[in-house]
Parts: structure tokens; C-alpha cells; sequence
């Protein structure tokens, strides 16, 4: 059994920076593709980044550039990097997993944790 935890969330100026973490407990290997999503009020979740089982990672259009996923040394903790953010980046962010194949598409991961909420303000 996989359990996800996030922390790191919290409230933020816009241009700030955080840096979300998801501790992973129970059986996962680098054999899971990891991502972070995200939903604000009223939106579908999405997919922000996602972490393959080779380390590559895939970012949505709107956070090229500004966040960052990697995973730490133990590689059994994922990380978002997030810089210059902006209002449009407030939401509840979720970690995930998934076996070996990685996807953007929420409804392809079956491993979720509770969330950490982001506010980002002027």
C-alpha cells in the first residue's frame, strides 16, 4: 500500500517561491511515474509536472520555466520548485502516482495524497 503526504504549501506574494514536498511510505520504486496536480475553485484538476521512471520531467505550458519537480537523494520524496508565482497558480496541489507511465491526465493516477494548499496574492 502507497501512501503520499504533501507539505510545503502556504501563502505567498506573487513573484514569491515555495517548495512543495511528498514524502512516499509503503512499496514504491522508481518504477512509478510521480507528478504534482492541481485545482482551484470551480476548475478541473490538472497537471502541473510529471517525474518518468527514466527522470525526465514534463511540465504544463503555464509553469515551464518557473517550477521545477525533482526527487530527492532517498528518492522517496518528490519535490515541486516553484518560482515568480503568479495569482493564476493558487490552488490545492496533490501529489501522485502512478505505475510506470507517466500522463497529465488525472484520472490515469491512482495514488493520491490529501493536498497542500497554495495562495498566492498581490
Amino acid at each position: 500500500q502507497v501512501a503520499l503526504v504533501e507539505s510545503g504549501g502556504g501563502s505567498v506574494q506573487t513573484g514569491g517561491s515555495l517548495i512543495l514536498s511528498c514524502g512516499a511510505s509503503g512499496y514504491i520504486n522508481n518504477r512509478y511515474c510521480m507528478a504534482w496536480f492541481r485545482q482551484a475553485p470551480g476548475k478541473e484538476r490538472e497537471g502541473v509536472a510529471t517525474f518518468d521512471i527514466d527522470g525526465i520531467a514534463t511540465y504544463e505550458d503555464s509553469v515551464k520555466g518557473r517550477f521545477f519537480i525533482f526527487e530527492g537523494i532517498a528518492e522517496n520524496t518528490l519535490y515541486l520548485q516553484m518560482n515568480n508565482l503568479k495569482s493564476e497558480d493558487t490552488a490545492m496541489y496533490y501529489c501522485a502516482a502512478r505505475w510506470i507511465y507517466c500522463s497529465m491526465g488525472w484520472r490515469d493516477f491512482g495514488v493520491w495524497g490529501q493536498g497542500t494548499q497554495v495562495t498566492v496574492s498581490s
